[in-house]
Protein backbone atom coordinates (compact mmCIF):
# COMPACT_ATOMS: atom_id res chain seq x y z
CA UNK A 1 0.00 0.00 0.00
CA UNK A 2 1.49 3.12 -1.07
CA UNK A 3 1.24 6.32 1.97
CA UNK A 4 0.51 9.69 -0.56
CA UNK A 5 0.14 13.15 0.88
CA UNK A 6 -1.51 15.67 -1.14
CA UNK A 7 -2.72 19.38 -0.42
CA UNK A 8 -5.38 21.43 -0.52
CA UNK A 9 -5.08 25.35 -1.21
CA UNK A 10 -7.19 26.49 1.66
CA UNK A 11 -8.28 30.35 0.74
CA UNK A 12 -6.10 30.95 -1.97
CA UNK A 13 -8.30 32.74 -4.65
CA UNK A 14 -8.10 33.00 -8.32
CA UNK A 15 -4.96 35.60 -8.33
CA UNK A 16 -2.87 32.90 -6.82
CA UNK A 17 -4.06 29.80 -8.28
CA UNK A 18 -2.00 29.08 -11.09
CA UNK A 19 1.13 30.17 -9.14
CA UNK A 20 0.30 28.24 -6.17
CA UNK A 21 -0.19 25.36 -9.35
CA UNK A 22 2.96 25.55 -10.30
CA UNK A 23 4.75 25.65 -7.01
CA UNK A 24 3.23 21.87 -6.54
CA UNK A 25 3.96 20.96 -9.91
CA UNK A 26 8.01 22.01 -9.20
CA UNK A 27 8.52 20.18 -5.67
CA UNK A 28 6.81 17.15 -7.28
CA UNK A 29 4.33 16.99 -4.89
CA UNK A 30 1.23 13.66 -5.07
CA UNK A 31 -1.74 16.04 -5.61
CA UNK A 32 -4.30 19.25 -5.37
CA UNK A 33 -7.52 18.76 -3.88
CA UNK A 34 -9.99 21.94 -5.03
CA UNK A 35 -13.01 22.49 -2.32
CA UNK A 36 -16.11 23.54 -3.41
CA UNK A 37 -17.28 26.75 -1.79
CA UNK A 38 -19.35 28.65 -3.94
CA UNK A 39 -19.76 31.85 -2.03
CA UNK A 40 -16.27 33.74 -2.19
CA UNK A 41 -13.27 34.03 -3.83
CA UNK A 42 -11.99 29.93 -4.47
CA UNK A 43 -12.05 28.75 -7.71
CA UNK A 44 -15.03 26.56 -8.69
CA UNK A 45 -13.46 23.00 -8.81
CA UNK A 46 -14.20 21.52 -11.92
CA UNK A 47 -12.43 24.79 -13.87
CA UNK A 48 -9.78 24.71 -11.48
CA UNK A 49 -9.29 20.47 -12.03
CA UNK A 50 -9.11 21.51 -16.08
CA UNK A 51 -6.85 24.42 -15.32
CA UNK A 52 -4.71 22.95 -13.35
CA UNK A 53 -4.36 19.68 -15.67
CA UNK A 54 -3.55 22.11 -18.61
CA UNK A 55 -0.62 23.24 -16.48
CA UNK A 56 1.31 20.26 -15.18
CA UNK A 57 2.46 16.92 -15.84
CA UNK A 58 2.52 15.08 -13.14
CA UNK A 59 0.62 16.53 -10.24
CA UNK A 60 -2.61 14.53 -9.97
CA UNK A 61 -6.09 16.54 -8.86
CA UNK A 62 -9.39 15.67 -7.34
CA UNK A 63 -12.61 17.54 -5.58
CA UNK A 64 -12.15 17.72 -2.02
CA UNK A 65 -15.12 17.01 -2.28
CA UNK A 66 -17.62 18.29 -4.71
CA UNK A 67 -21.74 17.78 -4.49
CA UNK A 68 -23.07 15.25 -6.88
CA UNK A 69 -26.94 15.90 -5.74
CA UNK A 70 -28.29 18.64 -7.74
CA UNK A 71 -25.94 18.25 -11.03
CA UNK A 72 -27.24 15.67 -13.78
CA UNK A 73 -24.74 12.78 -13.35
CA UNK A 74 -24.67 12.12 -17.33
CA UNK A 75 -22.99 15.32 -17.26
CA UNK A 76 -20.29 15.14 -14.05
CA UNK A 77 -19.64 11.77 -16.20
CA UNK A 78 -18.63 13.99 -19.28
CA UNK A 79 -16.50 16.57 -17.54
CA UNK A 80 -14.89 13.42 -15.81
CA UNK A 81 -14.05 11.60 -19.37
CA UNK A 82 -13.06 15.01 -21.02
CA UNK A 83 -10.50 15.51 -17.93
CA UNK A 84 -9.48 11.65 -18.13
CA UNK A 85 -8.71 11.62 -21.81
CA UNK A 86 -6.66 14.74 -21.67
CA UNK A 87 -4.56 13.84 -18.64
CA UNK A 88 -4.54 10.35 -17.95
CA UNK A 89 -4.49 8.75 -14.68
CA UNK A 90 -4.37 12.26 -12.91
CA UNK A 91 -8.11 12.88 -12.19
CA UNK A 92 -9.28 12.26 -8.92
CA UNK A 93 -13.06 12.74 -8.09
CA UNK A 94 -14.77 12.74 -4.84
CA UNK A 95 -18.43 13.25 -4.12
CA UNK A 96 -20.11 14.65 -1.18
CA UNK A 97 -24.09 14.70 -0.64
CA UNK A 98 -24.19 18.39 0.44
CA UNK A 99 -22.14 21.22 0.76
CA UNK A 100 -20.86 22.00 3.80
CA UNK A 101 -21.98 25.45 4.59
CA UNK A 102 -25.33 25.47 5.12
CA UNK A 103 -26.28 29.03 2.67
CA UNK A 104 -25.02 27.17 -0.37
CA UNK A 105 -27.32 23.75 0.39
CA UNK A 106 -30.22 25.69 -1.99
CA UNK A 107 -27.72 25.90 -5.10
CA UNK A 108 -27.80 21.95 -5.27
CA UNK A 109 -31.41 21.65 -5.19
CA UNK A 110 -33.17 18.48 -4.95
CA UNK A 111 -36.66 16.93 -4.10
CA UNK A 112 -37.73 17.84 -0.42
CA UNK A 113 -36.48 15.06 1.48
CA UNK A 114 -34.76 13.11 -0.95
CA UNK A 115 -31.26 14.00 -1.10
CA UNK A 116 -30.32 11.04 -0.09
CA UNK A 117 -32.22 8.83 -2.53
CA UNK A 118 -30.69 10.87 -5.18
CA UNK A 119 -27.15 10.87 -4.34
CA UNK A 120 -27.63 7.02 -4.43
CA UNK A 121 -29.38 7.35 -7.85
CA UNK A 122 -26.96 9.64 -9.24
CA UNK A 123 -23.98 7.21 -8.36
CA UNK A 124 -25.62 4.69 -10.09
CA UNK A 125 -25.84 6.92 -12.91
CA UNK A 126 -22.35 8.14 -12.68
CA UNK A 127 -20.71 4.75 -12.73
CA UNK A 128 -22.65 3.49 -15.55
CA UNK A 129 -22.24 6.61 -17.85
CA UNK A 130 -18.15 6.01 -17.07
CA UNK A 131 -17.89 2.24 -17.20
CA UNK A 132 -20.35 1.65 -20.89
CA UNK A 133 -20.40 2.83 -24.44
CA UNK A 134 -23.70 2.49 -24.31
CA UNK A 135 -26.46 2.56 -21.37
CA UNK A 136 -29.78 2.99 -20.44
CA UNK A 137 -31.33 4.04 -17.25
CA UNK A 138 -34.73 4.38 -15.90
CA UNK A 139 -34.38 5.52 -12.04
CA UNK A 140 -36.94 7.43 -9.65
CA UNK A 141 -35.11 11.05 -10.71
CA UNK A 142 -33.16 9.85 -14.26
CA UNK A 143 -34.39 8.34 -17.56
CA UNK A 144 -31.74 8.29 -19.98
CA UNK A 145 -32.04 6.16 -23.52
CA UNK A 146 -29.10 5.39 -25.91
CA UNK A 147 -26.81 7.54 -23.38
CA UNK A 148 -23.21 7.75 -24.29
CA UNK A 149 -20.45 10.26 -23.78
CA UNK A 150 -17.51 9.07 -26.16
CA UNK A 151 -14.59 7.74 -25.40
CA UNK A 152 -14.35 6.12 -22.22
CA UNK A 153 -10.69 6.34 -20.09
CA UNK A 154 -8.69 3.05 -20.86
CA UNK A 155 -9.22 2.23 -16.86
CA UNK A 156 -12.56 3.14 -15.18
CA UNK A 157 -12.04 6.25 -13.07
CA UNK A 158 -12.11 5.63 -9.02
CA UNK A 159 -15.01 7.85 -7.79
CA UNK A 160 -14.88 7.84 -4.24
CA UNK A 161 -17.18 9.59 -1.58
CA UNK A 162 -17.19 11.60 1.70
CA UNK A 163 -19.12 11.41 4.45
CA UNK A 164 -18.87 9.35 8.28
CA UNK A 165 -22.17 9.02 9.15
CA UNK A 166 -23.20 5.70 9.25
CA UNK A 167 -25.79 5.90 6.23
CA UNK A 168 -22.51 7.39 4.24
CA UNK A 169 -20.34 4.80 5.42
CA UNK A 170 -23.24 2.34 3.86
CA UNK A 171 -23.06 4.21 0.72
CA UNK A 172 -19.74 3.87 0.47
CA UNK A 173 -19.48 0.29 0.35
CA UNK A 174 -21.99 0.11 -2.21
CA UNK A 175 -21.16 2.42 -4.74
CA UNK A 176 -18.01 4.25 -4.06
CA UNK A 177 -13.82 2.71 -5.21
CA UNK A 178 -12.60 5.14 -2.23
CA UNK A 179 -13.14 6.72 1.25
CA UNK A 180 -11.89 10.80 2.10
CA UNK A 181 -13.31 11.76 5.31
CA UNK A 182 -12.76 15.02 7.23
CA UNK A 183 -13.67 15.84 10.91
CA UNK A 184 -13.30 12.45 12.33
CA UNK A 185 -10.62 11.39 14.95
CA UNK A 186 -7.73 8.28 14.14
CA UNK A 187 -10.23 5.90 16.28
CA UNK A 188 -13.29 6.68 14.82
CA UNK A 189 -11.90 6.41 11.54
CA UNK A 190 -10.94 3.00 12.27
CA UNK A 191 -14.47 1.89 13.39
CA UNK A 192 -15.57 3.99 10.07
CA UNK A 193 -12.78 1.78 7.53
CA UNK A 194 -14.66 -1.50 9.43
CA UNK A 195 -18.04 -0.25 8.51
CA UNK A 196 -17.68 0.43 4.99
CA UNK A 197 -15.67 -2.56 4.57
CA UNK A 198 -18.81 -4.50 6.14
CA UNK A 199 -20.74 -2.39 3.69
CA UNK A 200 -18.68 -3.57 0.47
CA UNK A 201 -18.93 -7.40 1.61
CA UNK A 202 -22.76 -7.03 1.78
CA UNK A 203 -22.75 -5.80 -1.74
CA UNK A 204 -20.37 -8.33 -3.11
CA UNK A 205 -17.92 -5.82 -3.78
CA UNK A 206 -14.11 -5.01 -2.47
CA UNK A 207 -12.51 -1.67 -2.07
CA UNK A 208 -8.81 -1.63 -1.99
CA UNK A 209 -6.59 -1.50 1.09
CA UNK A 210 -5.00 1.81 0.50
CA UNK A 211 -8.32 4.04 -1.11
CA UNK A 212 -8.96 5.30 2.79
CA UNK A 213 -8.30 8.73 3.16
CA UNK A 214 -8.54 11.88 5.29
CA UNK A 215 -8.36 15.30 5.24
CA UNK A 216 -5.96 17.47 7.77
CA UNK A 217 -5.68 21.01 8.85
CA UNK A 218 -2.36 22.46 9.97
CA UNK A 219 -2.10 25.49 12.52
CA UNK A 220 1.15 27.15 13.01
CA UNK A 221 0.17 29.62 15.83
CA UNK A 222 -1.24 27.30 18.15
CA UNK A 223 -4.60 28.64 17.69
CA UNK A 224 -7.24 26.48 16.08
CA UNK A 225 -9.51 29.29 14.19
CA UNK A 226 -13.16 29.57 15.61
CA UNK A 227 -14.63 28.69 12.18
CA UNK A 228 -13.00 25.65 11.95
CA UNK A 229 -13.68 25.20 15.74
CA UNK A 230 -17.71 25.55 14.48
CA UNK A 231 -17.34 23.55 11.35
CA UNK A 232 -16.04 21.01 13.42
CA UNK A 233 -18.68 20.53 16.60
CA UNK A 234 -21.45 20.93 13.61
CA UNK A 235 -20.55 17.68 12.38
CA UNK A 236 -20.15 16.16 15.73
CA UNK A 237 -20.95 17.91 18.50
CA UNK A 238 -18.63 16.25 21.04
CA UNK A 239 -15.81 16.13 18.66
CA UNK A 240 -12.53 17.52 20.68
CA UNK A 241 -11.03 19.90 17.02
CA UNK A 242 -7.25 19.44 19.42
CA UNK A 243 -8.07 15.52 18.21
CA UNK A 244 -8.43 16.35 14.27
CA UNK A 245 -5.79 19.47 13.40
CA UNK A 246 -2.19 19.08 13.38
CA UNK A 247 -0.20 21.54 15.36
CA UNK A 248 2.88 22.43 13.14
CA UNK A 249 4.34 19.78 11.19
CA UNK A 250 5.53 17.86 14.31
CA UNK A 251 2.41 17.57 14.80
CA UNK A 252 1.20 16.67 11.59
CA UNK A 253 3.79 13.94 11.20
CA UNK A 254 2.16 12.47 14.72
CA UNK A 255 -1.39 12.16 13.35
CA UNK A 256 -0.55 10.56 10.21
CA UNK A 257 0.89 8.04 12.08
CA UNK A 258 -2.01 7.27 14.14
CA UNK A 259 -4.39 7.61 10.89
CA UNK A 260 -2.16 4.91 9.22
CA UNK A 261 -2.08 2.52 12.40
CA UNK A 262 -6.17 3.41 11.91
CA UNK A 263 -5.71 1.88 8.27
CA UNK A 264 -5.76 5.05 6.16
CA UNK A 265 -2.77 5.85 3.63
CA UNK A 266 -4.30 9.14 1.81
CA UNK A 267 -4.11 12.10 3.24
CA UNK A 268 -4.62 16.01 2.10
CA UNK A 269 -3.65 18.37 4.32
CA UNK A 270 -3.96 22.43 4.07
CA UNK A 271 -3.05 25.55 6.22
CA UNK A 272 -5.40 26.41 8.82
CA UNK A 273 -3.92 29.38 9.80
CA UNK A 274 -4.86 32.70 7.74
CA UNK A 275 -0.98 34.27 8.19
CA UNK A 276 0.52 31.11 6.94
CA UNK A 277 1.83 32.22 3.37
CA UNK A 278 0.76 29.17 0.74
CA UNK A 279 4.31 29.38 -1.11
CA UNK A 280 5.61 29.22 2.33
CA UNK A 281 3.71 26.38 3.50
CA UNK A 282 4.70 24.83 0.00
CA UNK A 283 8.25 25.05 0.83
CA UNK A 284 7.76 23.22 4.01
CA UNK A 285 5.57 20.94 3.00
CA UNK A 286 7.85 19.50 0.31
CA UNK A 287 10.90 18.78 3.19
CA UNK A 288 8.56 18.37 6.19
CA UNK A 289 5.99 15.66 4.81
CA UNK A 290 7.16 14.40 1.55
CA UNK A 291 9.47 12.04 2.92
CA UNK A 292 6.91 10.14 5.05
CA UNK A 293 5.42 9.14 1.77
CA UNK A 294 6.35 5.49 0.94
CA UNK A 295 5.14 1.96 0.89
CA UNK A 296 4.12 -0.19 3.60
Amino acid sequence: MKIRIGVSLGPATAEDFTANVDRLEDHGVDSLWLSEITYGPLVEPFVGMAHALARTRHLKVGTGVAVLPGRHPVLVAKQLASLAALSPKRVLPVFGLRPARREERDLFPVPPGRRGALFDESLELLRLALREERFDFSGEFFTVEGGHIGPLPAKPLDIWLGGHAPVALRRVGRYADGWLASFITPERARVAREAIEEAAADAGREIEDDHYGVNIPITFDGRIPDQLTRAARERDPDLDPAKIVADGWDGARRLIEEYIEAGLTKFVVRPASPNHPFPQFTDEFAEELMPVQREI
